[in-house]
This record gives C-alpha cells, structure tokens and sequence, in this order.
C-alpha cells in the first residue's frame, strides 16, 4: 500500500479499501461498513435500519474502528518510525500498551452473554474486531488471558470456517470455501486496472 499505484486510489496510503463493481473506490471502516450493510437485505450481518440492533451495531463498529483501533497507534508508531531512538519508541510502547489495555477493559465490560458481541450470529462488528484483534499478539499489547470475554469471542471467531478461510487466502495458503469467493485478482492487476480507469 506504500506505492505509488496504491496512492492513486488512497493518497494517505492506508487500508481499508474496497473498489465497488463499478470501479468506485471507498475507503474508511465506517463507509465501508455503512456500504456492506445497504447491501445485505437479507440482515445476514446486519440488522434493519433504524431497529435499536442497527444503532447498537453502529456504536460497536465504531468504537472498534476508532478507540479500540486507535490504541495500537503508538505500538504503529514505535514499529514504523526509522528515525526515533529507541528511548523514543520505548515510550510510545509503554504508552501503547496502557492504551491498548484501557480499551480492552472497556470492550471486556461491553461485552454480553452471547456467542458475538451482537447476540448469537456474528455480525460487521465481529468481522471489524477480527481484523484488529490480532494485533495484541503481534505487539505482545496485553495478555489476552486478562480479558477472558474478548479472548472467548476471538476464539469462536478464528473457529469459524470463514476465518480460517479469509486467513488463508491473506496469507497466500490453498483454502476450500463455502464458493462464495468468485476468485483472486493479483494486487498488482487491481491496482493497475484500477488506475487506469480513474485516469480515463
């Protein structure tokens, strides 16, 4: 995504972004969430607008993308910044971890009876805390035995079929899944395909 094709789609090169059907390209969690769920009239992973589920969906979706999320900013920052020293970036992770800790005690008390964290199906806020839940592993944040709710739920979520699937794709494995999946496009191609067509 630090390349100059991806920064014709994202000039603040970062993820996520989803190319529509018809070549439109979105970006940000939120609007790509509000996207997901305009188009899923069949409340697969969402709930009817306007119910007190769709609100509650709205608020975990966004406290996932922006505090929980957020919190890993300074781990981001002592990893990535090639010209702190390294009391700088000792800093930023002892002040990562606090964060990092902070929001998990705070997703830790949202957290209800159910299977997910929207009652007994997963949800979009399911598949957001998915793909940032992994990060407290990769920065040793916190330990996850701390918080037995969310590491109970990231246990049921990386169980499911359709996470080890998306798993394996991401990381370049052979996966068999439910079909939906039409196929895998190089980044390469999308990006230049894509970018051509913006240009035009």
């Amino acid at each position: 995504m630090r390349t100059e094709a991806y920064k014709r789609l994202n000039g603040r090169l970062e993820t996520p972004l989803l190319i529509t059907g018809e070549g439109r390209v979105l970006t940000e969690t939120m609007a790509i969430a509000l996207w997901l769920e305009a188009r899923d009239p069949e409340r697969r992973i969402t709930f009817e607008p306007g119910t007190p589920e769709a609100d509650r969906l709205h608020q975990y979706v966004a406290f996932l993308n922006t505090g929980f999320t957020g919190a890993f900013t300074p781990l981001w920052v002592a990893l990535e910044a090639e010209e702190a020293s390294e009391e700088e970036r000792e800093t930023l992770r002892k002040f990562g971890r606090g964060f990092v800790a902070k929001r998990h005690e705070q997703l830790e008390a949202m957290i209800g009876d159910g299977n997910y964290l929207l009652g007994d199906k997963p949800t979009l806020a399911d598949a957001v805390f998915a793909g940032v839940a992994r990060w407290v592993d990769f920065h040793e944040a916190v330990n996850p035995h701390d918080y037995p709710r969310i590491l109970a739920l990231r246990q049921r979520i990386e169980a499911d079929p359709a996470f080890r699937f998306a798993l394996a794709i991401e990381d370049g494995k052979p996966a068999i899944g439910s079909g939906a999946m039409k196929g895998l496009i190089p980044l390469a191609d999308v990006l230049r395909e894509t970018s051509a067509a913006l240009a035009a």
